[in-house]
């Protein structure tokens, strides 16, 4: 029996797996027939790469693929185009019908894909916005931080320059007051040689 199955690649930690049909008794890594594609779930969305036509062919041939395998190609079409292709061989409906509605779906499943990207695109883009904001918070706090952790020395420097402007006025009066009183004394000095 014939099992559409994943083939596990890449390193520890980062998986990548194959997309391969092989015998069921292979093992997992083992030897497969054909690789019909690639899937890489490190990625968001995770990247898929098909080759849609060579996995309905396996289907139509009767092989069975595997739960993720199974998700994997519902999600890529295979498995509806699987479906419509049942449709077209019994007669249900024509080929161009068909075509016609694979195409509609894969148009959809596009638009809703692109969706889930520009979404996740904006969401980063919020998420960078608001950490942006949340630093400038930060930065605006330190500063304040910083400036309240100076104003005292700045208090202390305005203490010191009024007390140093104090100190010179006091300085200026004492000259003054010598400056008078040695007016003062001359005037007295000279009326004591007169009369003398």
């Amino acid at each position: 029996m014939v099992k559409l199955r994943l083939r596990r690649q890449g390193r520890k930690g980062k998986p990548f797996y194959y997309i391969v049909a092989a015998d069921a008794r292979a093992p997992r890594d083992g030897r497969f027939i054909e690789r019909i594609g690639s899937y890489n779930p490190n990625t968001n969305p995770a990247t898929i790469d098909l080759n849609l036509d060579d996995a309905v062919r396996w289907l139509s041939n009767g092989a069975v693929p595997t739960d993720t395998t199974r998700a994997i190609l519902s999600y890529k079409g295979a498995l509806y185009k699987h479906h419509l292709n049942k449709g077209v061989t019994k007669g249900a409906l024509t080929q161009d019908q068909a075509d016609a509605k694979f195409a509609a779906w894969l148009e959809e499943k596009a638009n809703r894909v692109g969706a889930k990207t520009d979404g996740l695109a904006q969401k980063a883009a919020d998420e960078a916005a608001a950490a942006h904001k949340r630093e400038e918070e930060v930065k605006e706090a330190r500063t304040k931080a910083i400036a309240a952790k100076t104003a005292p020395e700045g208090v202390v420097e305005d203490a010191t320059e009024a007390a140093e402007g104090e100190v010179a006025e006091a300085t200026e009066a004492t000259d003054e007051v010598v400056a008078e009183v040695t007016e003062e004394a001359a005037p007295a000095e000279e009326t004591s040689e007169e009369n003398a």
